[in-house]
């Protein structure tokens, strides 16, 4: 994602506005409108691909603008089938430069305010309607066989599970997703809380749309740039 200044989003803003048509436009305002950082998610070591896909469909259909992917032991691909091009919407950070890098994602997303919710039965688990939403939230999911890891769960800042009332031990890990987010996005929409974008991430957002619309987005923004610079170059 580009992140220009505010002049120079302001002037491309200005010249794309013209590339996109009403319905598009109103359309990235009517999304930016649900987009949040408030929760983000983060998946531990998930090796089945087409389960983590669909946990990135789904976020981003929740409004969820970061997913974090800690690849420890297991790589991930994103499967195109499931995802349907849904991660290009998104923000996806990848925790795969150490040997083990569940701890240096919590220490980075603790950085940012984030509290980290383990989704996982624990002695001292809540349930979604309890779970507090008084700051940002980070939910940790973990891989489909053996969920999340010792180290994962030993860090983690508070427990939440999800109801049932089946033989089954689980969810599915995307259905797992779906459903948290489902709820506690309901929740934050109707608290008070400051969860929506701020202005400038709004507007960061807004043109990383745009040029994911346009026609050769590479070359427009390269005709822009030069446009603005020849233009400063003459006052």
């Amino acid at each position: 994602m580009n992140r220009f200044d505010k002049p120079t989003r302001d002037f491309l803003l200005s010249y794309l506005r013209e590339m996109i048509s009403e319905e598009r436009w109103a359309r990235f305002h009517e999304i930016l409108d649900h987009r949040t950082r408030y929760i983000t998610v983060v998946l531990e070591d998930i090796y089945q691909p087409h389960n983590a896909s669909a946990v990135i469909r789904t976020c981003e259909l929740m409004g969820i603008q970061d997913l974090h992917i800690i690849e420890n032991d297991n790589p991930y691909e994103i499967n195109p089938d499931i995802v349907v091009g849904s991660n290009k919407w998104i923000n996806i950070f990848r925790h795969n430069s150490r040997k083990h890098n569940t701890l240096s994602c919590y220490t980075k997303l603790r950085k940012k305010g984030y509290r980290i919710v383990a989704t996982s039965p624990h002695k001292d688990d809540c349930t979604l309607e309890e779970l507090p939403l008084d700051q940002k939230t980070a939910l940790v999911f973990g891989n489909e066989g053996f969920g999340l890891s010792d180290i994962a769960l030993k860090n983690a800042d508070a427990f939440v599970k999800i109801p049932s009332s089946g033989f089954t031990e689980s969810y599915n890990l995307s259905v797992s997703a779906a459903i948290c987010l489902y709820h506690l996005t309901g929740k934050l929409e109707k608290s008070t809380t400051q969860w929506q974008l701020s202005a400038e991430e709004r507007e960061v957002l807004q043109l990383d749309y745009c040029l994911k619309t346009v026609k050769n987005p590479k070359i427009v923004l390269k005709n822009l740039l030069d446009l603005k610079e020849k233009g400063r170059k003459q006052e």
